[in-house]
């Protein structure tokens, strides 16, 4: 870490990155600002090569990848046989390479999956220990190797992903309490420190604060029932249209015909000096358990705030508790997006 990086408490959910590096509501309003940069170099970086290494991911993935061109990204989900997200991917196509950016943690189940599905398939899947990832609220493509943010992140647009019968992504989409704009760099270890060079650090603590501001979940906010139209990922990371993947039946099947059982929220804590909620903890709502927070962070103007998977038939205008704290919510994926 930086000299003058502050490490992470051990229940923070971002280690082995800075936490901040002195004034975190500052950083956050940097960021806000479309200033500084953020090392998450904690995240899992591989490498796919080989003249089948896109075809191949998008036979196995939840998004349309196979003619991303050099310098375009995308998100794309692995999803289990029921269609629960398992892994998510940042996709890069650069040269002759195709980059994964995925959650911490994950480079074992995600690098042995990805071998179990090689087959006959002319791809090559490697670890990349030789990069850095960096965060940047700026939705460019640099020089490097780059991720941009999904344009429904910033209210920006809709990501090309086709229809169905349930129709498109849209019907999913709510006014967002904030936006989330910004590009995930590779770059090289030998070339971070001139990168870094006249750019303002900022940490994960500000980064966090942001997206979930902005209702932007990560993999580790889910667990292993979550599906992709309860946390607004049809769209930004499902292809309504495109060819066969594990999990596409049910996918299809909840689009066009049912309804998520669960919607992504975002909550309004009450101020005072309770600890913000884990992940984990129990969303109440007179004396009953509708759900549960996936990440929380203290917002530089919103205050305690927290992300939260919360049964879709609970009323949405209540005032709920977390640990014994009141809380208020913004959905912000539609809950009756489908038919049924």
């Amino acid at each position: 870490m930086s000299q003058n990086a502050v490490p992470p408490p051990i229940d923070w959910l971002d280690q082995d990155i800075p936490w901040h590096f002195g004034n975190p509501l500052n950083e956050q309003k940097l960021l806000i600002d479309g200033h500084g940069i953020v090392d998450i170099s904690n995240r899992v970086v591989l490498s796919l090569t080989g003249p089948d290494r896109l075809t191949w991911l998008d036979s196995i993935s939840s998004h349309s990848v196979a003619n991303l061109a050099s310098g375009e990204s995308a998100t794309t989900l692995i999803l289990s046989p029921h269609g629960h997200i398992e892994h998510e991917l940042h996709v890069i196509s650069f040269d002759e390479t195709c980059f994964l950016i995925a959650e911490t943690g994950s480079a074992d189940l995600l690098t042995e999956y990805l071998l179990k599905m090689r087959f006959m398939s002319q791809v090559e899947i490697k670890v990349e220990t030789d990069y850095k990832v960096f965060f940047e609220p700026i939705r460019e493509i640099s020089d490097y190797p780059t991720w941009l943010t999904p344009l429904e992140f910033g209210e920006l647009g809709l990501t090309k992903a086709g229809s169905s019968a349930g129709g498109d992504q849209s019907r999913y989409l709510l006014a967002r309490p904030a936006r989330f704009i910004g590009r995930e760099v590779l770059i090289p270890i030998t070339e971070v420190q001139s990168c870094l060079s006249g750019k303002e650090q900022t940490g994960s603590w500000a980064y966090n604060a942001i997206r979930i501001a902005a209702g932007v979940p990560r993999m580790l906010d889910f667990d292993h029932k979550t599906l992709p139209h309860e946390v607004g990922f049809i769209g930004p990371a499902v292809h309504l249209s495109k060819g066969c993947y594990r999990g596409q039946e049910t996918v299809a099947r909840l689009h066009n015909l049912g309804k998520p059982p669960r919607r992504l929220t975002l909550l309004f804590l009450e101020a005072g000096d309770n600890q913000l909620p884990v992940k984990g903890d129990l969303v109440v709502l007179e004396k009953e358990n509708i759900g549960v927070i996936c990440s929380s962070v203290q917002h530089f103007e919103f205050g305690p705030i927290a992300l939260a998977l919360i049964k879709r038939s609970a009323s949405e205008s209540e005032t709920i508790e977390v640990n014994g704290q009141s809380a208020t919510q913004q959905l912000i994926v539609n809950p009756e997006s489908n038919r049924g």
